[in-house]
C-alpha cells in the first residue's frame, strides 16, 4: 500500500512539474509584443475599409498596412476595392498602442510628394483596435477586428495577403 501511494505521489508530482514547465515556456514564448502582431481588418460601413498586418518574426516590429478605396454611386450599392499596400514606418508598441507612418504617395493623385501619415491602432480588447489617423482626417476612427494571430517565432500560415483595404482614410 505504502508502494502505491509513494508511485502515485511521485507521478502527481512528475505531472505537477510538467504542467508548471509547460506554462514557463508558453509564457516565455509570448513577447512583448504578442497583443499586437496579426492581421486586422476594418471596415466602413459595411465594406472593407483597411487591413493591417502587423509581424514581430523577423525581430523589430514590421508590417504593412492597406486601405480600400470606397466609392458611392448615386442609385447604387457602394464598392470598395483594395489600393496598394504599403510598409509601416516606424512602427513602435507601448503595449496598448501602436504608433506607426505610412506612405501617402498612392493614396491620391495629387499625394505623390505628401509627407508620410502617422496612424495610432488602439487596443480596445484583446483582439479588438480603434484605427486612427493622426491629425483626424475623415472618420474619427475606424473599428479593426484581429482575425489572425500569429505564433512568435513561427511562419503565419499562407494567408499572407493583404487584398481589399481603402485610401478613404
Amino acid at each position: 500500500m505504502r508502494v502505491l501511494l509513494r508511485r502515485s505521489i511521485i507521478f502527481l508530482l512528475g505531472l505537477a512539474t510538467i504542467f508548471i514547465a509547460a506554462g514557463i515556456i508558453d509564457a516565455m514564448d509570448k513577447g512583448p509584443n504578442e497583443a499586437i502582431v496579426g492581421i486586422w481588418r476594418g471596415e466602413y460601413e459595411n465594406l472593407p475599409a483597411a487591413t493591417l498586418n502587423v509581424t514581430d518574426e523577423a525581430g523589430p516590429l514590421q508590417g504593412a498596412m492597406l486601405f480600400y478605396l470606397i466609392r458611392r454611386n448615386e442609385g447604387k450599392p457602394s464598392t470598395s476595392s483594395p489600393g496598394i499596400p504599403e510598409p509601416l514606418f516606424n512602427p513602435q508598441f507601448d503595449g496598448k498602442k501602436l504608433t506607426f507612418q505610412l506612405s501617402h504617395r498612392h493614396a491620391h493623385a495629387e499625394t505623390t510628394s505628401d509627407p508620410p501619415v502617422t496612424f495610432h491602432l488602439e487596443l480596445t480588447g484583446p483582439d479588438e483596435a480603434k484605427l486612427v489617423r493622426i491629425p483626424q482626417d475623415g472618420p474619427s476612427y475606424v473599428r479593426m477586428v484581429r482575425e489572425k494571430r500569429w505564433a512568435r517565432n513561427r511562419r503565419p500560415s499562407a494567408d499572407r495577403s493583404l487584398s481589399g483595404v481603402s485610401s478613404s482614410i
